[in-house]
């Protein structure tokens, strides 16, 4: 029987803080009886691919699981939903840096991927599975940006999955990105900040019982 969490529990048993630096709390506790470590990765690519560089590379970390907020681009994407992220398409020079030749694409572990939709499924928390849209810009110049992304099919848009995805892939590494809706950008809507954390759930569930399942 998987663990049903409310709001206002805590998600790790006896957490402790193992980094402070530059503010970028990280904390190791237990869930389900198995180490997990939760910690901050700032906001956009860079800030990302440094902290997913350092843990693959320096400190044997095998698998990150992102979560996050994001902002839903197809008009019939509901707030709070859940996305599970299978790839992702960008307007960063990311995957040209990470890939001259084009031979890594940013999607995610198929193994985590398969994981997640299953524990979503015996969690009975309804998901969205797809790709999103990955911005270097949170203010976009181009007013036709998120209106692009949309007629491709995205999802939702975000700042951080495909540099995530391709760090993991050019470090032989695993990684998936698990989003909660906190507003549309199609409809207008938006979640307040306390809805926000509520709707916060159903996402944690789902990443910290995958993560468990792939120790």
């Amino acid at each position: 029987m998987l663990p049903l969490l409310s709001r206002k529990e805590n998600y790790l048993v006896n957490p402790v803080l193992f980094n402070d630096v530059r503010n970028m709390l990280g904390y190791t506790g237990t869930f389900l009886g198995k180490e997990v470590s939760v910690m901050g990765s700032g906001m956009g690519i860079p800030s990302m691919v440094l902290y997913a560089h350092e843990l693959y590379n320096f400190f044997g970390v095998d698998m990150i699981i992102r979560v996050g907020s994001a902002g839903a681009i197809q008009d019939d994407i509901q707030l709070k939903d859940v996305i599970i992220t299978e790839s992702a398409i960008t307007n960063s020079a990311c995957p040209q840096v990470f890939s001259p030749d084009g031979s890594l694409k940013p999607t995610a572990d198929p193994k985590l991927l398969a994981t997640a939709q299953q524990v979503a499924k015996e969690l009975k928390v309804p998901i969205q599975a797809g790709s999103v849209f990955t911005t270097d810009y949170f203010y976009n110049p181009d007013p036709k940006a998120i209106e692009k992304a949309k007629a491709k099919g995205m999802l939702a848009v975000e700042m951080e999955t495909a540099g995530l995805y391709l760090c993991a892939k050019a470090n032989k590494k695993k990684a998936l990105s698990v989003l909660s809706i906190s507003d549309n950008v199609s409809t207008g809507e938006v979640l307040s900040p306390e809805e926000i954390r509520e709707g916060f759930n159903d996402m944690m569930r789902i990443a910290l019982v995958t993560a468990v399942c792939n120790l």
